[in-house]
């Protein structure tokens, strides 16, 4: 699996953690976010990463700012995206199972490096349960498919 991977300078800390854990575990993940002293702002890096996975050059991505909330706002603008701000287990898991998100986003000032890579990796374990919860995605993208110009 590949993943696309991008943050904010506040957040490059943590995405060097995330990738470095991923590597660990045969994971690539490819560097959309800022580097070493590079300002950046977030709605640039979300908007690529976001862009990649639509274009299915990814299966799924991470994007990291100071709370991941400005992350998920912008991925959730580009269609056929589903991006979810991941602080928690229950979250990080329905986000996948219920919601089928492609994205999940973090927070370096909401949590730790610790708890970032468990929750990278539940996520990634994780797939789309379908049932119904099917219904549910599929009236997510009607109703973004109503606003598309």
């Amino acid at each position: 699996m590949r993943i696309a991977i991008g943050c904010d300078e506040a957040a490059y800390g943590l995405k060097l953690e995330i990738i470095k854990h991923l590597q660990t575990e045969g994971i690539e993940a490819v560097d959309f976010g800022a580097k070493a002293g590079e300002i950046i702002l977030y709605p640039d890096v979300a908007q690529k990463v976001a862009e990649a996975i639509v274009a299915g050059e990814f299966e799924r991505g991470i994007l990291l700012c100071g709370t991941g909330i400005g992350m998920a706002m912008t991925a959730n603008k580009v269609p056929g995206i589903r991006a979810a701000v991941c602080h928690d287990p229950f979250s990080t898991e329905r986000s996948r199972k219920s919601n089928n998100a492609q994205i999940m986003c973090m927070g370096e000032r909401v949590i730790g490096v610790e708890l970032a890579k468990y929750l990278v990796d539940l996520w990634l374990s994780c797939e789309f349960a379908g049932g119904g919860s099917t219904e549910k995605v599929e009236r997510i993208m009607k109703v973004e498919n109503q606003y598309r110009g």
